[in-house]
């Protein structure tokens, strides 16, 4: 990603369902915007979004951005 870029953003898109998941990864979608599979979100590329994305990567497609 463009570290320097004031506006860089990321896309994600959730792939899988969070049923059956643990609550704070289901909360951590919901903190994305996502809540359905087939969902995608347009997000400022922070260092914070990106521990989001990390932790619930398995559910989520991701896309860059510029």
């Amino acid at each position: 990603m463009a570290k320097n870029k004031k506006n860089a953003s990321v896309r994600v898109t959730q792939i899988k369902s969070p049923i059956g998941r643990r609550k704070d990864q289901q909360a951590t979608l919901i903190g994305l915007g996502l809540n359905k599979c087939g969902r995608t979100n347009e997000l400022e590329d922070t260092p914070s979004v990106r521990g989001m994305i990390n932790k619930v990567s398995h559910l989520l497609k991701v896309d860059g951005v510029e």
